[in-house]
């Protein structure tokens, strides 16, 4: 009689482990409490799903903060590098863009979920949706089963929680898996938001709401001027603070402060030096030098950001342009190099692209992520505690610990 694994959740993790665990000729039940898989694997990238990331093992590691260490042994068992060949394998063409991101040739995340679902089929796993688990049944400190929340007992011989996190409820990880673990015992680490969007004491920030920059560069430093990071590319500026690529990269590196008592520096012009734009905008004062300072500025800067740059100069908008001062220029050039805000926390974890936290790793088995406390019980993806910046690292660990838990269970 074939060995029987119980998977729980359809995610990026999931699939992979029901592929693997079939392909080894286990009888695979995959359980998703949603009526499709990969809800939340649509919305990853934009819906472009960055897959994972061309770097070598090191440099994954140096990419994922949150206990690192721990998947040493899941990415030399399963690297990005396998992942790569067993999606070109199964017929996805996929490219690396800037920063080593790997995404599909299609730029849609639907091919990466249905490549998925094909290659666990493939192996013979049955998918059943709308099936959600209240609970692992064990016998002694063995997995025995599963039981669903509509009361129905699945016996198992071992059982993969993939889960995921508390991060986008909407789609499905709502935590149940960290409930399931520590009912038989496990450590949940504290739950924290991790590529959020972020929150500013500022005013002025609420009325540039909507508007995107791009092109631009942002250091953040703490309370000592000690810079914590910077980063080049997009941002968005929200009705409670920003957000964007490059904040939401920022925001794992300022976890550890609490999301408070750091600031945040925007150079709205990179490209250009000190001196550079003063002349720049000692030029556009000359085009415009019949007019006022509030009517000076729309070939330097967005419409939106106007008022809210001549506020912050402390030049007055009705000057003539050709009454503003040089120190006044100067404290313009300082403001459009240097526009700074406070941060003052976070959005909640809900709306965290990840979650922080989760399972302990000290209770799990890195050479193949069974639990140390319940035999049969695997644990695979954004439920344990790892987690790392943007750029395809975070699922890179739900492949890397998903493939390695259907090696093992």
């Amino acid at each position: 009689m074939r060995k029987r694994v119980v998977m729980i959740g359809a995610g990026a993790a999931g699939l992979l482990a029901a592929g693997r665990a079939a392909e080894r000729g286990l009888d695979v039940l995959l359980l998703e409490k949603n009526d499709r898989a990969g809800k939340k694997l649509r919305i990853t990238g934009k819906g472009r799903c960055n897959i994972t990331n061309d770097t070598d093992i090191d440099g994954l590691i140096q990419n994922i903060p949150g206990n690192g260490n721990f998947l040493y042994s899941s990415f030399y068992t399963f690297s990005n590098e396998d992942l790569m060949n067993l999606l070109r394998a199964e017929g996805l063409e996929i490219k690396t863009e800037r920063g080593g991101r790997v995404f599909p040739v299609s730029d849609n995340a639907k091919d990466v979920i249905s490549l998925l679902v094909r290659y666990a089929q493939k192996g013979g796993a049955e998918i059943r949706y709308d099936s959600a688990v209240e609970s692992i049944e064990v016998s002694g400190a063995a997995v025995c089963g599963v039981k669903l929340r509509n009361g129905r007992c699945v016996e198992a011989d071992s059982v993969v929680l993939a889960t995921g996190g508390a991060s986008y409820p909407v789609t499905g990880s709502t935590g149940d898996g960290y409930r399931m673990a520590s009912q038989l015992g496990h450590t949940v680490t504290e739950l924290k938001p991790s590529l959020v969007p972020l929150l500013t004491a500022e005013k002025w920030v609420g009325a540039l709401q909507g508007l995107s920059l791009k092109n631009i560069s942002i250091t953040i430093v703490d309370k000592r001027k000690k810079k914590i990071y910077e980063d080049f590319g997009e941002m968005l500026f929200t009705h409670f603070g920003v957000s964007g690529p490059v904040i939401l990269s920022a925001s794992r590196h300022i976890m550890q402060y609490g999301y408070r008592d750091v600031y945040l520096s925007i150079d709205l012009k990179p490209a250009l030096s000190d001196e550079t734009l003063d002349a720049r905008i000692q030029r556009d004062f000359e085009k415009y030098s019949r007019k006022q300072f509030k009517n000076s500025l729309d070939d330097l800067l967005p419409q939106k950001l106007i008022p809210v740059i001549i506020e912050l100069s402390g030049i007055q908008a009705e000057k003539p342009v050709n009454q503003i001062t040089r120190a006044e220029r100067r404290k313009l050039v300082e403001l459009l190099k240097g526009l700074t805000v406070e941060i003052c926390g976070s959005r909640p974890i809900s709306e965290a692209i990840v979650t922080a936290g989760g399972i302990s790793t000290d209770e799990i088995n890195p050479s193949t992520m069974e639990s140390k406390l319940i035999s049969g019980l695997y644990f695979a993806g954004e439920i344990i505690d790892v987690d790392g910046y943007t750029g395809g690292f975070n699922l890179t660990i739900a492949f890397s610990t998903g493939y390695l838990a259907g090696s093992n269970c």
